[in-house]
Formats: structure tokens, sequence, C-alpha cells
């Protein structure tokens, strides 16, 4: 590795991550089921976990494909569920401009939730661009390699697992673990209950427009509240 990289924030990244592996792997196994139901071979489910690299667009995809929609719909689809991952992006560049290209593209392929959610708290305790690349290079392996086991154990399971199980239900909860430590301050609680109360109101848009408009309005709240309690402590 690159002397950008610190093997020691890398490791902290791969361990501080596997709680979130074990969480996932109920969701991971889902998504692979998901593929088989569809019909898709074991290629085709491991190409798809491996390169999409995305629960929710991995199982839109397989849906959409089990009902034949063509390709240019499934891609268009996919592509605004993951539209959160601008916002995401758009909230790292700053930390990541020191940062060579190659560990930047690296870091955006292995962008998840978590990592995401992992690489911020990072960046708020310490502006350290190359530490805080390498705990996310960590995190987002760690997460790699148990989304490609359980998506393929999934896969092997098939349609096994009855459906009473409701497996899905984990995912939110461990966005929910992700998200409640972050929720310090007034802002940041008034963004997340907006942003909440908006994806529930705006339900109706199509394509889960609703989901991004809501990020949207979240964000311009917490902002809001954060401009209105700096003035506030000035006086």
């Amino acid at each position: 590795m690159s002397r950008t990289i610190s093997l020691v924030d890398f490791r902290a990244g791969f361990v501080d991550m596997l709680p979130a592996c074990v969480g996932l792997v109920p969701f991971g196994l889902v998504t692979g089921i998901g593929a088989a139901a569809a019909g898709a071979n074991w290629a085709g489910a491991l190409g798809m976990s491996a390169i999409i690299f995305s629960g929710a667009a991995q199982i839109i995809a397989a849906q959409l494909f089990a009902v034949g929609a063509p390709v240019a719909v499934i891609i268009l689809t996919c592509f605004v569920a993951g539209l959160r991952f601008l916002m995401y992006s758009a909230a790292m560049a700053p930390y990541l401009q020191s940062v060579p290209a190659r560990w930047q593209r690296s870091v955006a392929f292995l962008l998840t939730d978590q990592v995401f959610a992992a690489a911020i708290r990072r960046f708020d305790i310490a502006d350290d661009a190359h530490a805080g690349v390498s705990q996310a290079l960590g995190g987002g392996l760690a997460l790699y390699l148990s989304w490609q086991c359980t998506n393929m154990a999934g896969f092997a399971a098939g349609a096994s697992i009855p459906a009473s199980w409701s497996l899905e239900f984990a995912v939110p909860l461990c966005f929910v673990a992700l998200l409640a430590p972050g929720l310090r301050s007034t802002p940041s609680l008034l963004a997340a209950v907006v942003a909440g109360a908006a994806v529930l109101a705006l339900k109706g848009l199509p394509m889960k427009l609703n989901l991004i408009a809501a990020g949207l309005i979240g964000i311009v709240a917490g902002t809001a509240a954060e401009i209105v309690r700096e003035r506030w402590t000035r006086r």
C-alpha cells in the first residue's frame, strides 16, 4: 500500500465495521435469495453483488429483471435509488482533496451508508484525511467481503427460508443503530425528525424520489437550525 494509507487505521476500520457486517447478514441473505428467485444463475448473482454492491439496487434490479423490464429502465431505476450517494460524496469531498485520485475512487466504490457514517464520525474527531481514508477503506473492504459471502449463501439457500422470518427488517435496524450516535444536538435531531416526516408526506412521489427529497429537506432544516443556534449563542 502507498504511504497515503495507514495500516493501523485500515485495520481499525476493518475491525470496527465487523458488527455492521453481522447486522447485514440477514439483508445479504435476502438479496441473494431475491437473485435466485429472479432466475439468475450463480455467476449472475455473484456478478451483481460484486459490481453493484448495493442491497437496495440489487433487489430492485432482480425484481425488474424478473418481470422483463428493459435494461435501460433497470439502470435508471437503480441510479435514482442510489442518488443519496451524491450527498454522501459531496459531504466527504472536502476531506479527500489531498488524497490521490486512486484512493478517492477506491473509497467511492466501497462507499455505503455504514462506511459513510463511520467516515464522517472519524473526520469530525480529527481532520486527518489519510487516517480517515484508511479507516473508510478498511471498513468498506470488510463490508464488501462479507456482502459477497452472504449474497452467495442466500443464493444457495434459494427460497428455502420462509418469508415469515421477515429478515429484511434487519436493514432499518442496522441504519437506526448507525444513526443514533450522531443525534447529539438539536440541529441533528431536527434534521432527522423533519426528514422522517418528509419521507411519509412525500410517499406518493414516483421512483422513490421521496427519499431524495426528504434527505434534502432534512439537510436544509438541520442547517437552518444550526445557523439559528449559532446566532443565538453569540448574543
